[in-house]
């Protein structure tokens, strides 16, 4: 049986077929393990479990395709880049790779409509989107390998995507930004930032600015969930 006849089989087969109808035209190719790529768009807020009662959701590919795409992102990098030293490069990857760009990317692919969740706000079904991209990417490499997962980010994400030229030029420090408008006016900020109380893997940030709260967010790490805050922060702050 082909590759096409087999996934045709699938889909014909699977609960899930409106999903994967949908992926080849997004991934390029047809995909063969195609539990790994419903996984990929199942967030925690579904509350599903597997057959040994474990709940099943895409951290786990999250977690694997963040890695897989740092690297591939820093390869990238280093060979397009050969004059510049390490501190642009890793300001660069992380332009690339923030959730904030993640989270644009993955609504201009419509991944927003894949995804399997009980989440409310354009803000929020943005940052899980943006997890559901890293997700996908895990996916892809159990399925098909690096090669194939290297080919998928460098033509689907950066070629299309990207516009190195703007990144350059733009400036993603939110926090320093904050401090900065704030130190402007003689005005304290304070970020207050502690481990979610009902995801123990992510932070949660809390800014102030004087004696008034404003926005939060949340990351894989502190310095991840404050400059989320302070970019929501300066959103609300800036007209």
């Amino acid at each position: 049986m082909t590759g096409f006849f087999r996934f045709l089989y699938g889909l014909m087969t699977s609960p899930n077929r409106s999903l994967l109808w949908k992926l080849p035209p997004i991934l390029g190719f047809l995909p063969g393990r195609s539990e790994l790529y419903v996984l990929a768009f199942t967030h925690k807020s579904t509350s599903q479990t597997n057959n040994d009662g474990q709940f099943a959701n895409n951290e786990r590919l999250e977690f694997l395709g963040d890695a897989v795409l740092g690297s591939v992102i820093g390869e990238y990098l280093y060979k397009k880049y050969p004059d510049q030293n390490e501190g642009f490069l890793t300001k660069m990857r992380a332009k690339m790779v923030n959730g904030e760009t993640l989270g644009d990317l993955a609504l201009k692919m419509t991944l927003d409509q894949l995804l399997e969740n009980h989440v409310t706000g354009a803000n929020s079904i943005k940052h899980i989107s943006g997890d559901a991209f890293e997700a996908l990417i895990g996916a892809i490499y159990m399925d098909k390998g690096y090669r194939i997962t290297k080919r998928f980010i460098l033509r689907k994400m950066v070629r299309r995507y990207l516009n190195l030229e703007e990144l350059e030029k733009t400036e993603t420090n939110y926090k320093s930004q904050l401090i900065e408008w704030a130190q402007q006016g003689r005005m304290e900020v304070c970020f207050y930032t502690d481990i979610e109380p009902y995801d123990p893997t992510k932070f949660i940030s809390y800014v102030s600015i004087g004696d008034r709260l404003f926005a939060s967010g949340s990351g894989a790490s502190k310095k991840e969930a404050e400059q989320q805050a302070a970019m929501e922060t300066l959103k609300e702050i800036k007209p």
